[in-house]
Order: structure tokens, then sequence, then C-alpha cells
């Protein structure tokens, strides 16, 4: 059955027999012209400029397959495709592969709960690779295991996702006890639960950590998802949730050559309220320089937030073996590590980072080839 056209001031309506109604504002329309579009990029070509934002088209009218608006500035009029001015309708988000809902962990789901996948098969199946993809996006957590012993076969993998993100550490970085480091990360020392380079601008999104030698004694990995602690947080102690979702922490890294500087807030909520970031390394924030009117409930806010990373009740605990690679979403998962001791073997991980953009898109193009 034809849908039904009703024409307005400002735009006009559609009845679909399904029941589907979509309001179309002739502004929306004009700029949404196919026509207006690179035939091969797919970019927009028309300017908005060119036409008052009041314009109202000359003729309206459906077919039985297009929509067909008549402007008195054009010569043809714009078509539009039934079905996809259906899908398309305003109000109507574009469907994304990538949208996956977090599932919110807690220490119950323990180091057999994270997802494992094989690295052969990340190496020669995109199935395989989606599949880690919408799982790892789902749980901001994984381990590849069958790793070879090359630094370079962590980095093959990260590389079936997207382009490595360079920070001040380099491409990739070894995570080894050294003289005169210039991060907690380079010595034997426990590392509280964080969130990395909190510094920056954009903080890294996902992080790969392969683990080439870990005979130490100590040395065991610790993982929290922030997701599920500030979840609860939310919901037992909401003016707490409200001032770290608010009020922004000074970050900064800083050595010899490198000053990188940055303002964030502890919990960053999406369009929809939830919660979609984690920035969180007590090591890296700055001196507070917060208005004093606000700085004892700040503190008591983050410390409460501290705390509930501790408990262990949120943790999980385990130790990779030579061979397993951790994948983590940095801007999610909290990470941290057991002490060590040196002298009682050699503990050797090297790693890298993926952004977040790089991620979803390379799980858009996987699912679109699929279907």
């Amino acid at each position: 059955m034809q849908p039904t056209l009703t024409t307005g001031a400002e735009g006009l309506e559609i009845r679909w027999s399904d029941g589907t109604v979509g309001d179309f504002p002739y502004i929306w329309l004009r700029d949404t012209d196919p026509s207006g579009f690179h035939p091969t990029t797919g970019e927009r070509t028309f300017d908005l400029t060119v036409v008052p934002l009041d314009l109202k088209p000359c003729k309206a009218e459906v077919t039985s397959d297009d929509l067909l608006i008549t402007w008195n500035d054009q010569d043809e009029p714009s078509r539009f495709d039934l079905n996809w001015i259906k899908v398309y309708r305003p109000g109507q988000p574009r469907h994304d592969p990538a949208d996956i809902t977090p599932a919110a962990w807690r220490a119950d789901l323990g180091s057999a709960g994270v997802p494992r996948h094989d690295a052969e098969g990340l190496m020669t199946s995109d199935e395989a690779v989606t599949d880690w993809l919408r799982q790892t996006k789902r749980y901001g957590l994984s381990i590849v295991t069958g790793l070879a012993d090359t630094t370079e076969a962590g980095i093959k993998v990260a590389r079936r996702v997207g382009h490595l993100r360079e920070t001040n550490f380099g491409l990739t970085f070894e995570v080894v006890s050294k003289p005169e480091p210039n991060n907690l990360a380079y010595t034997s020392d426990a590392l509280p639960l964080h969130t990395d380079l909190t510094n920056q601008e954009l903080p890294p999104g996902y992080q790969f950590l392969h683990c080439l030698a870990n005979q130490a004694e100590g040395g065991g990995s610790t993982f929290c998802d922030g997701v599920a602690v500030a979840e609860d947080l939310r919901a037992r102690d909401p003016e707490a949730f409200e001032i770290l979702s608010t009020v922004t922490v000074p970050f900064r890294f800083h050595d010899h050559v490198t000053d990188i500087r940055s303002r964030k807030t502890v919990i960053t909520l999406d369009t929809r309220g939830e919660v979609s970031e984690i920035c969180f390394n007590a090591h890296l924030a700055d001196i507070l320089d917060l208005d004093p009117a606000v700085m004892t409930s700040f503190y008591r806010a983050y410390r409460r937030f501290m705390e509930m990373t501790r408990d262990p009740a949120y943790g999980i605990a385990l130790k990779l073996r030579a061979g397993e690679m951790v994948v983590f979403d940095n801007r999610r998962v909290l990470h941290g590590r057991e002490a060590f001791d040196p002298a009682t073997g050699f503990r050797h991980l090297h790693g890298c980072y993926v952004d977040r953009g790089e991620w979803d898109s390379r799980l858009r193009v996987l699912e679109t080839s699929e279907g």
C-alpha cells in the first residue's frame, strides 16, 4: 500500500501502512537530496548557504517507490527512495554495528570469564576478528593466546584492527624494570588500578600488552571495570557521582623533554547519560587547583571512587603467561600490577595502543562485508 503524504508550513509528513510516521522538515529534505552528495566519495557537495532556511517546495508527491520534491530553483526534482527515507527519517539515529552495550562485570567474572581468542584465528579469519572485536568491546577486556615469542607478533594482531597510536613513549613500548625510569610502569613497584595517559588530550583507546616473559615472583595483572564501579557509585552516592562527572581534574606528565597536560572529569557520560569513559590515574593527577568551596566535596567523592576500585568485589587478577596478550579498553577498564622481584626472574611485556575510533571503524567495515 502506498504511503500517504501531508504537507505543512515547514515540512511534510509521510505515513506508511505499517504505522511508521516520518516528519520531514523542508530544509532537511533539501540538505539531504541525494543529488547533493558526490557519487564516488559519498561526501556532501550541497552548499547550505545558497538556500533560505524557510524554503518551501513547489510540489511534493509520492509514487510507488519514491518521494519527489520539486523546488523553484532546480530543474530536476529531489528524488528519495521511500524505503531509504523511511530508515533515515529524522529522529532515527543511523544503525551502528559498533554501538555495543557494555556488559558491566565485577569480581565474579574471574580470570576464567575473560574472553579468550587464538592469535592464529585472528590473523587468518575476518569472522574471528569480528567476534573478538565485539566481545572485547562488550567486556572491555580480552586475552589473545598462542602468540609467537616476538614483539612483532602482538603488533600484527593490533594492526588487524587499525593504525597504532603513537605517544611520547613511542609507537610501541617495553614494560620492563629499568634504571632511572620516567614512568612507574618501568619499575618493579606495585601499580594501583588506573587508566593510562590521562594527561593526554585524548587518552589512547585500546591497549595491547603482549607477555614475552613473566618468570619473576609476583607481577600479576589486575583489572577492574570502571563502568561497573561508576554505575554502582551513581546508585549508592549520587552526589559523588555528580561531582566526578562534572568537576575536571588537572593531569600532567613531564620529564626532561615532555610536559603534557589536560583536564578531564573522572567519569564521562555520553549523550544518553550512560557512562562512556573513565579517566583515573592518581599518579598523573596534578596539584588540584579546584575552587576551595568544592575541594572537600571533590576529595570525598574521589576517595570514594578510589576505595571502590580497590574493593575485592570489583577486581580480577591473573598472571599472564608468555605468548598471551591482554587487550583492554583503556578508557573504561582500569588496570594495575602486583609488585614483583626482578631478582627472581625476568618480566617483559611489549605494548601498543589502537584508538577507539580505529576499533569501531574495523568492526563496522567487517559487519558490512559480512552482511
